[in-house]
């Protein structure tokens, strides 16, 4: 397995700085609740996706579609930059010996463009400053 870099807006980064102090400070941000040591279950997505109402229109990976389709149609990035912020595991075998390419500084300025689009979708929700 190869180490994956996230490229996280400020957004994120506060948002995840906030998220630690309410999950009690140890290393996983999502944990168990019955045993913070574990991460929490797929089920808990799929339960909170459900109590917002979207049961049957929406899962976990349909928020990853909804990312790559919106950052390639209306935000314009390359699909070999989203697939690599998604994580996605190159097909080929060739090109998965030889690409090794992280596309790094692009990947930065994707996900901060996405977050900007983001709260310009729902600035209610914005992440304040």
């Amino acid at each position: 397995m190869n180490d994956h870099h996230v490229c996280a807006p400020w957004q994120a980064r506060a948002l995840l700085k906030e998220l630690h102090g309410y999950t009690g400070g140890g290393i996983l941000l999502f944990p168990n609740m019955r045993d913070p040591a574990v991460p929490m279950s797929n089920n808990t997505l799929l339960k909170a996706i459900e109590r917002m109402g979207y049961k049957g229109d929406m899962t976990g990976h349909g928020f990853r579609a909804l990312a790559m389709s919106t950052l390639k149609e209306h935000l314009r990035y390359r699909h070999e930059v989203v697939d690599r912020q998604l994580a996605h595991a190159q097909k080929d075998k060739l090109n998965s010996a030889y690409d090794r390419a992280r596309y790094l500084d692009e990947r930065r300025e994707m996900m901060q463009a996405w977050a900007d689009y983001l709260d310009g979708v729902c600035p209610a929700l914005a992440v304040p400053r």
